[in-house]
């Protein structure tokens, strides 16, 4: 086919594999080799056809492929994250680790409803998605799927309760022990804990976390004892007034959430006890809108919530190859030092 030809070819109709085969001067078998980056296809024969593809502006039928390969090239993401604050960052870090045009991840949410769960679970079977990641509206564990699902799954950020199944899920503990390791190194003694919701697993986590880095020098919280409560400012507000009331002489708070943090700081002010020179505050989730936002910048442990879509991606990948991993992995917190702790 000669240069006039591809380009009377390019405004009639769109261009095929055979097309591309006989611009390069291969067979069609070698052609689909080389575009799909086998290993059995010379560097030269591969850039021919590479070359040829260009110049036709070929794109392949992602139909065909599939039921040459048995993969369609997109896996589903089901979340039950009403907000998008975890469930964002995670598609991003999936997203990042699947590469760009290799595979696309199709969100769905189930807004904390089962039914609503499994009706996105039939849409994505229909569409032949080759895997799933699930993603829970909080850390506590959540019901498996079961193991009739035909395409992989992994867990994220909520587990399975089957340990079977593969689930990768944020370090609560050691975020906690991070807090307390900050405002201990700091030079901080007497700190005070105000946890979130006791009935959340990542809130009753935190606090061990916090705890027993305290125990671990000797140390026991301000009262001996966390305060739990809710995950909004107003809990913090009212918590951090019955801490300082208790025991004036706390010279640090590590808050469960950065909500609560934020009300924390504001009792702070009201009662003029200066952040961080007289007390030091460590929030937790680095939620950038409320952290870098707050009286001073809010000093708080990052959940690595792009990591956690990374290994779920990479997890899942794995999975699709045949290689299937089982049990909890853990992602490790990250400390995010602003005005709030430190000078």
């Amino acid at each position: 086919m000669s240069e006039t030809d591809a380009i009377t070819f390019r405004s009639t109709r769109q261009p095929t594999l055979v097309d591309v085969a006989q611009l390069a001067q291969v067979s069609i078998s070698t052609a689909s080799k080389a575009l799909n980056g086998r290993s059995d296809v010379s560097a030269r024969t591969r850039q021919r056809v590479v070359n040829a593809a260009n110049e036709l502006s070929f794109v392949p039928n992602t139909l065909a492929k599939s039921l040459l390969t048995g993969r369609t090239g997109t896996v589903g993401l089901i979340t039950h994250d009403l907000e998008g604050r975890f469930s964002i960052p995670l598609l991003m870090g999936a997203e990042d680790a699947f590469g760009i045009n290799k595979v696309s991840v199709l969100l769905c949410d189930a807004r904390g409803d089962s039914i609503r769960e499994r009706y996105h679970l039939g849409v994505l079977m229909e569409r032949r998605v080759d895997g799933l990641i699930i993603v829970g509206a909080r850390t506590d564990a959540r019901p498996s799927l079961g193991r009739g699902i035909p395409v992989p799954v992994v867990y994220a950020y909520a587990p399975s309760d089957d340990p079977a199944d593969c689930s990768i899920v944020y370090d609560n503990v050691a975020a906690g022990r991070l807090a307390a390791d900050h405002l201990i190194v700091s030079g901080r003694r007497r700190i005070a804990i105000i946890g979130g919701d006791q009935s959340y697993g990542a809130s009753v986590e935190r606090v061990t976390g916090a705890l027993d880095r305290l125990n671990q020098e000797g140390l026991e919280p301000a009262g001996g004892r966390a305060y739990f409560g809710s995950w909004t400012e107003a809990w913090g507000r009212a918590a951090m007034h019955t801490a300082l009331t208790q025991y004036p002489d706390i010279d640090a708070v590590i808050c469960g959430s950065d909500q609560i943090a934020r009300g924390a700081l504001d009792t702070l002010h009201d009662l003029e006890r200066s952040v961080p020179s007289s007390v030091g505050v460590v929030g937790h989730d680095n939620w950038e809108i409320l952290a870098a936002g707050a009286r001073p910048p809010l000093t708080s442990i990052d959940m690595n919530l792009e990591n956690l879509g990374r290994m779920a991606a990479h997890r899942l990948a794995e999975a699709m190859d045949g290689k299937q991993s089982h049990g909890l992995e853990l992602v490790g917190p990250r400390l995010v030092v602003r005005g709030s702790s430190v000078s």
